[in-house]
């Protein structure tokens, strides 16, 4: 059995064309090679001539790789390989960096999507693409992963300390995608792959899909002697999700306080994701002194959704409701009388480019100084049309044929079963138009919205800039110093449009015409049977209705439109540690950044006078300063044994959608009395804040790690984060004096409540995390090729602040205080992987679980809409066969692969306030199946 050595695998980290980016250049020792002066090389290369190299490959190589990550980094990092990503039964990098210690991802549609760290949200850290900042589709921060392929990536790392050259850094870490660098490679490659995909919940909407295709070229060579290299990755996805969904509009309380049903919005979704993704690298490297990376990024994204279902008002519609069965409260039966519900034929498309450009310089002066440079540049450009189509039995909440629809909630662990009386399904009797009274009786009749667009774009850009320069020194402590500066600006905007849609043929309802008939959905899950189903994509674009724009009379979609600006000055100096301490080998660094921000942004102040909305600019913003001190420290505390210390400052810039600087208002002429105290103000308002200050954590970290085997190590790690800053939505007080007046007599009062949101108090989050990679030959040789990968997590947090509760006759305001846990923390996450790989066979099971969390989901208008998420279980696996190990010349490179995702079927759960039986959302998804080959040479 070989025995671990350090030192190869930092060798055959470089053979393998390990990615070196703009992040501290502390993580493989091949960056220590191209950075550090000649003589030190020399040594070094001295000192490996007598290291015997074992030769591992697949996918437990892969382990070694992303294991010598972890252990040559001065901080606490986790990292993945590109075998890892490659070869796991992933859909996009998030699945991948799910299955890492301390991280858990949220998913959206069926795909793993938002990342959390350490129990927070995405919203607190940063995705930098070959180490720098990436831009977003949302309107935060938070990237959403399953815009990334992983056919494209060489490594993953993640950052849960920071050192003070890492400039792109959020509160819960740094997830750096990096991509392969071709002289790194050492070898000209070619990689093929073809793949198919089947969804076996099978094809819910009549023009949805259930079967797919994914594809993904790669080239690799080197020219002129080795000091040109090149890299060239194409992937294409073309990936359906099929879904049933429940979705309540909430419970309310009837008049003998019992909680009951208000309504459902029951859907079957059927998407197609279409992803079309090109990279490209070129490295230059004449000589030993100057190095050159320009690396480049183009994504294509377009989600086309179809969603068919009945919206159901109950409590909170026109009818009544008779309770059957009350359960503790909680009306689990009963039969919802004289109601109309709406008919729902909607088309969702979700478009995006991104483009990513970077170019790295670096120039080794001599006299030990090395000098670097950084440019990039990242832009997305994100569109969503979102039609909805209604129709009914007749028009308005009184027209048409009325059903008594019985329902059973059997505790509302999946929602709620209905039992129609009518057939949604008759053509004769189900027609376009709006059957219930929606309209807001002034850009439409209240009974003349028979459809709906909403279409909200975001641009996002982001311009950066960064220098640096390293001194080696003789030091018997210090190392090396490092320091520098990195510029950044970035801009986001969001254009908010809505439209009424009415028909031409109003005020009558239209029978849909044949062309547009598809062939009946079924909501069976449901109880409702069959119903009526027609392409409102093409009776939209063919003219059949009117459009009339919700903004002119409502102000909503003007506050929601604004543009948010960055711009922040980072200077650093770290001095990189290497000494020893009671006869120990320590690493490290000790550092601080220097961070200014100016922030600013253009939004609108609006309100409506005599029914229309009145917008003016609005320009605010502010700039603020932080020190961010940070230490990591390594002990080899014995041979192949580690003890880490970090301890660091670190911030998280607000959402920018909370930074906008748009403003709504409104005057109510019934409260404008004399003496009238701010608690009954005509006045009141909400919006942005564009001076809000980012959160801010003090965090430590302290963990053991033993590295025993080539592909097997223990580690236990503790961590605590002292949060500041924390950010909510609370109610202010205003003055109105300067705003415009909404009357033409005398104003008795100019203070108002605001709602708004604001910098509070804060709390902490604190956890333990334990890894075991542990290889079958460890044990016997008979169980050579056989491993596990096992994590736990544990956390738990709190944040409290206080907030005004009430405002006083007196004007006096009464505060409270209250508690929560933080967005995207699980208090428990659990993940597994078990494999066998021998002889060019390899199978693996990996699981990944985690307890109930709050995160957020699309609520109306796109909105995002905090809900309590269950807990989840999700399983995969993955066998494949590699013909290389066959020995047959003629199939050499050549593997085929079965995949299999989300086994168990596991559902997603939502819920409303923290009330399992208020089942806000059960979406369930099918298994995924994939087949595939590779050929590489």
């Amino acid at each position: 059995m070989a025995t671990f050595k350090p030192n190869v695998l930092a060798l055959a980290l470089a053979a393998a064309g390990m990615t070196v980016t703009v992040l501290p250049a502390k993580v493989w020792a091949a960056d220590a090679d191209q950075q550090a002066p000649a003589d030190s090389k020399e040594k070094k290369q001295d000192a490996d001539k007598d290291v015997e190299v074992i030769e591992v490959t697949g996918f437990r190589a892969s382990l070694q790789r992303s294991q010598a990550i972890k252990q040559t980094n001065t901080s606490i990092v986790e990292a993945i390989s590109a075998e890892d990503i490659g070869k796991l039964p992933d859909s996009s990098i998030a699945e991948s960096i799910a299955r890492l210690p301390g991280v858990a991802a949220q998913r959206l549609d069926g795909r793993a999507s938002g990342i959390s760290i350490r129990g927070l949200s995405e919203d607190f850290s940063t995705v930098t693409f070959n180490g720098r900042e990436q831009v977003s589709i949302g309107d935060g921060r938070g990237v959403e992963m399953d815009l990334y392929p992983s056919e494209i990536m060489n490594a993953v790392v993640v950052y849960k300390t920071p050192d003070a050259s890492l400039t792109s850094q959020g509160i819960a870490g740094t997830i750096d995608l990096q991509t392969v660098r071709p002289l790194k490679q050492g070898k000209r490659s070619f990689s093929a792959t073809l793949t198919g995909e089947k969804n076996d919940i099978g094809k819910l909407n009549p023009d949805g899909k259930d079967k797919g295709w994914r594809s993904s070229l790669s080239y690799i060579d080197q020219f002129a002697d080795d000091t040109i290299g090149v890299a060239i990755a194409y992937a294409h996805m073309d990936s359906p999700s099929n879904e049933q969904r429940w979705n309540s509009w909430g419970f309310g309380n009837d008049d003998d306080g019992n909680l009951v049903l208000g309504g459902a919005k029951p859907y079957v979704r059927s998407s197609e994701l279409k992803r079309d993704t090109v990279m490209g690298v070129v490295e230059f490297a004449p000589n030993d002194k100057f190095h050159a990376t320009l690396d480049a990024m183009h994504i294509n994204f377009r989600d086309e959704k179809r969603l068919r279902g009945i919206e159901i008002p109950a409590f909170y519609g026109q009818g009544s409701i008779e309770n059957l069965q009350v359960d503790d409260g909680f009306v689990t039966s009963g039969i919802i009388h004289d109601q109309r519900v709406v008919i729902r034929n909607d088309y969702d498309q979700r478009k995006a480019d991104l483009n990513s450009f970077g170019l790295n310089l670096e120039y080794n002066l001599g006299e030990n100084w090395v000098l670097g440079g950084d440019l990039s540049y990242s832009k997305v450009e994100r569109e969503i049309f979102s039609l909805e189509s209604y129709s009914g039995t007749g028009r308005g909440d009184t027209g048409g044929v009325a059903d008594d629809i019985g329902f059973n909630l059997n505790g509302g662990a999946e929602g709620a079963h209905f039992t129609p009386g009518l057939d949604y399904s008759d053509p004769n009797l189900i027609m376009l138009g709006g059957p219930l009274s929606w309209g807001n009786g002034i850009a439409v009749p209240s009974d003349g919205q028979d459809g709906f667009i909403n279409r909200p774009e975001i641009d996002d850009e982001i311009k950066a800039v960064k220098f640096t320069a390293q001194r080696y020194t003789d030091n018997s402590v210090i190392s090396s110093v490092k320091f520098g500066v990195h510029y950044s600006e970035r801009t986001k905007s969001r254009e908010d449009h809505g439209t009424y849609l009415t028909l031409k043929a109003y005020p009558g309802m239209l029978a849909v015409p044949g062309e547009y008939l598809l062939s009946p959905t079924s909501l069976d899950f449901i109880g409702m049977g069959n119903m009526l189903s027609y392409d409102s994509k093409r009776l939209y674009d063919n003219g059949y209705y009117d459009e009339f724009d919700q903004g002119a009379t409502e102000p909503q979609r003007a506050q929601n439109s604004w543009d948010v600006k960055e711009k922040v000055t980072t200077g650093f100096v770290m001095a990189n540690i290497d000494s020893m301490v009671f006869g120990l080998p320590v690493k490290g660094n000790i550092g601080t950044q220097y961070v200014h921000t100016n922030q600013s942004s253009l939004g609108n102040q609006t309100t409506v006078v005599n029914g229309a909305t009145q917008i003016q600019k609005v320009d605010r913003g502010t700039s603020y300063n932080e020190f961010l001190p940070s230490l990591n420290l390594s002990f080899e505390v014995a041979e192949q044994q580690f003890v880490r210390f970090g301890a660091a400052r670190t911030l998280t810039r607000s959402r920018m959608d909370r930074m906008n600087s748009s403003y709504g208002y409104s005057f109510n002429s019934a409260l404008n009395v004399p003496n009238a105290p701010v608690g009954n103000s005509p006045w009141s308002g909400g919006g942005g804040n564009p001076e809000l200050k980012p959160y801010i954590a003090n965090q430590y970290d302290l963990s053991y790690e033993n590295y025993f085997a080539g592909q097997g190590y223990f580690s236990a790690a503790l961590f605590y984060k002292d949060l500041k800053n924390w950010q909510f939505e609370v109610p202010t007080i205003e003055d109105f004096s300067g705003v415009p007046p909404l009357t033409t007599g005398t104003v008795y009062q100019y203070q108002g409540v605001v709602n708004t949101w604001q910098n509070t108090d804060g709390g902490y989050i604190k956890g333990a995390e334990f890894t075991l990679s542990l290889p079958g030959e460890l044990f016997s040789d008979y169980l050579e090729g056989f491993g596990a990968i096992l994590s736990a997590t544990y956390n738990t947090s709190a944040v409290s602040f206080n907030y005004p509760s009430a405002i006083n006759a007196d004007n006096s305001v009464t505060y409270a205080s209250t508690n929560i846990q933080v967005p995207g923390l699980s208090r428990q996450i659990y993940n597994a992987t078990l494999f066998y790989e021998k002889n060019g066979f390899q199978f693996r099971t990996s699981m990944r679980k985690r307890s109930d969390f709050n995160g957020e989901v699309s609520g109306l208008s796109f909105a995002r809409t905090p809900v309590n998420v269950k807990g989840s279980e999700i399983w995969d696996a993955q066998i494949s066969y590699d013909f290389s190990e066959s020995g047959i010349e003629s199939l050499k490179g050549l593997t085929i692969m079965l995949q299999g995702q989300n086994l168990t079927d596991e559902p997603f759960t939502t819920t409303e306030s923290g009330d399992a039986r208020q089942v806000r959302d059960y979406q369930v998804y099918g298994r995924n199946y994939l087949l595939g080959v590779n050929y590489k040479f």
